[in-house]
């Protein structure tokens, strides 16, 4: 080992154990064991420019151990991404440019925000197979525009967890070549050896995925280090894994390879052990050698005439695929290449019963046409969910131009995937699965969430509707739970022209992910709908009176059952109002008087209506109010059976409003 780049190594290590020391606070171990293999990467492997963090054909570097995150942050800073010594200083202080676990968004170079375990991995899938779409789509002849690399660093604990297989399995079966797995293989976990729990061949099972698997026996040796990462990047046919064995904490005596060095800062006296071991130059903390500082600006100045080169390269393309050239501008540009709003073929349906699922179906073979970098796919379910795109190919192994995505049975790796498409760059996507299942993905929407990227969620079956497939189909409190999220637009249509206003805002959703939750069975189209669904709440039939009587409100299928019911009212004296509410979080956006204009607070009795747990409809409903709601699981019937029995019919809510006189 040159002894520059064991220099620089050791820089990594101690800022990160000096940072992590100064917050009391982080994760010293994985930086500190994993240091060589992640500078031999940046240094010697990896095309990035720090002087354009965004430059659309770098590699991409996820650090699927995210509570490694002072390794990522180091490295920034010694690449030059940003980061001063002061924000390694301020590392999980509030207000800081580093967080304790990777924020995408938030601290500039972090792909993607990592922390649960395996999440990384999976998005990393995603990444690799927005590369492979769009190189299929747009690479010609010996312009390789779009031709980069997806690296990922994961530990055993990305190992264990369920996604982490889920992602890889289907990694294997696409034959994502330019995917390259990181395994910092130390067998340490928190509470010890990971013998306790984790014994498995890691390497043979990805080789049963699929992957090609490398070893480095040693992590310190940079040679196998960077030989394996070229045998890697040769073998296209196949994703690689490539196994490092390691030593958690390596270069402080007292903790190295041993569990108290994962989760808990080294101590002082243990950091001044670790300079004596690693001979390093200086007592002082956060100390970098003016000799790192001028080899890390030599390696930028390589990184950016690497991407110098790509952009003489694809002036190149513009001049020789003009129209190519253009379309490739509207894939990266986030602006939508048609007006939907104004496109009165996008708004029209025949007027007759639809379920929203098949609407929402209809929609995306409008949107297909309309938006050429939409893709998506669904968790094995397309026919039920009527998410394929006719005519536009499945993606895979054999055809990467495909735009119909087929995930498998992975509920939670198709999120993550989804996400690492969208962050990727290029391309609009939306996943698709039965809205009981929104369970599985849950974990990867937030971090959808987390991150305010506009992920699609085509969610169908939505209610007890679902009928004979009994309780472990029909969703209660799903509703509440997405609900419940921030920075996230549930929106629940109850007729054609609503469906539609749910996919445009999904579409022009700039930051929020957007779910669809759709019928299976049909409903009536509503005369009085409309665009204003776009507010989240609005008046579809209102009272003759000035103040009306009394408030019915309701979202999705149960709309029709109001809507039917304010004629029922008005014979029995009652002259109310109907409000459609698809989405509780974009009406909560509305300025104070639009809400009021629909939901006067003068107008104390009001009904809510919906298929699901009562939970939520409460701040709407006051305390004066009352809610038809499900507290309880369904049951195995015919779907019109349930509803019946359940309650949800135009008598039920009749005279659920008459009680409240």
């Amino acid at each position: 080992m040159k002894s520059i780049d064991n220099l620089t190594i050791n820089t990594i290590r101690l800022l990160s154990a000096d940072a992590i020391q100064k917050a009391n606070s982080g994760h010293p171990g994985l930086p500190m064991g994993a240091a060589p293999m992640a500078y031999e990467l940046w240094a010697n492997h990896m095309n990035h420019n720090p002087k354009n963090p965004n430059w659309i054909n770098r590699d991409r570097f996820v650090l699927s151990a995210g509570h490694g995150s002072m390794l990522l942050y180091s490295l920034f800073h010694l690449f030059g991404y940003g980061l001063e010594i002061e924000d390694l200083q301020e590392f999980r202080q509030w207000g800081s440019k580093t967080p304790g676990h990777p924020e995408f968004g938030h601290t500039v170079g972090v792909e993607t925000t990592t922390g649960p375990l395996g999440a990384g991995l999976a998005t990393a899938v995603g990444m690799a197979m927005s590369e492979a779409h769009l190189a299929a789509k747009f690479n010609e002849n010996n312009y390789d525009v779009m031709n980069h690399y997806t690296y990922v660093l994961a530990g055993d604990g990305c190992m264990m967890e369920g996604i982490s297989s889920e992602a890889a399995s289907l990694a294997g079966t696409l034959k994502l070549g330019k995917l390259i797995i990181f395994y910092d293989s130390n067998n340490i976990s928190i509470e010890g050896d990971t013998d306790i729990a984790f014994t498995e061949n890691v390497g043979k099972r990805f080789e049963a995925f699929g992957f090609q698997v490398l070893k480095v026996e040693d992590g310190n040796d940079l040679v196998a280090i960077g030989k394996a990462i070229e045998e890697a990047k040769a073998d296209l046919e196949r994703p690689t894994l490539i196994e490092v064995k390691t030593q958690i904490g390596y270069g402080c005596p007292n903790k190295q390879g041993k569990a108290s060095a994962h989760g808990e800062p080294l101590g002082a006296d243990n950091i001044v052990c670790a300079r004596e071991y690693l001979e390093w130059v200086s007592e002082e903390d956060f100390h970098v050698p003016g000799e790192v500082y001028s080899h890390m600006e030599a390696l930028r100045k390589e990184s950016e005439e690497k991407e110098n080169k790509w952009n003489e390269k694809f002036q190149e393309y513009r001049n020789s695929y003009p129209e190519k050239a253009k379309e490739w501008d509207m894939y990266f540009s986030k602006e939508l290449p048609v007006d939907l709003m104004e496109d009165d073929a996008f708004w029209a349906f025949e007027d007759k019963p639809m379920a929203t699922r098949n609407v929402s179906g209809e929609l995306i073979n409008r949107l297909k046409d309309k938006i050429p970098n939409l893709i998506g796919g669904s968790a094995d379910l397309s026919p039920s969910t009527k998410t394929f795109m006719n005519g536009e190919g499945s993606f895979s192994s054999k055809d990467y131009t495909g735009r119909n995505l087929h995930f498998g049975v992975r509920e939670m790796a198709m999120a993550a995937i989804g996400n690492g498409m969208y962050l990727h760059g290029g391309l609009m996507v939306y996943v698709s699965t039965f809205f009981v299942f929104s369970d599985y993905f849950k974990p990867m929407a937030r971090l959808a969430s987390l991150m305010e990227i506009p992920m699609i969620y085509v969610l169908t079956h939505d209610s007890i509707g679902v009928g004979e497939d009994g309780p472990t189909h029909e969703p209660i409190e799903q509703l509440a739970a997405l609900r419940s999220m921030p920075n996230y637009i549930v929106f629940r249509p109850a007729d054609a022209t609503e469906t539609a206003a749910g996919w445009y805002f999904a579409v022009t959703s700039k930051s929020e992910p957007t779910a669809l939750v759709l019928t299976r069975q049909n409903l009536p189209q509503l005369k009085e709908s409309s665009k204003d669904a776009l507010k989240g709440g609005y008046v579809l039939l209102d009272s003759q009176k000035e103040t009306p009587d009394m408030i019915l409100m309701a979202s999705g299928s149960e709309v029709q059952l109001i809507y039917e019911a304010h004629a029922k009212l008005k014979e029995q004296g009652v002259d109310a109002r109907v409000v459609s509410m698809p989405s509780f979080e974009l009406f909560d956006q509305q300025e104070d008087a639009y809400k009021e204009s629909v939901l006067p607070k003068e107008v104390r009795k009001r009904l809510a209506v919906e298929a699901a747990t009562t939970f939520g409809w409460y701040k709407y409903v006051g305390l004066d109010g009352d809610v038809i709601g499900l507290d309880r699981f369904g049951a195995s019937a015919p779907g019109e059976k349930l509803f019946k029995e359940f309650g949800f019919t135009v008598e039920n809510v009749v005279e659920k409003a008459m009680k409240l006189f």
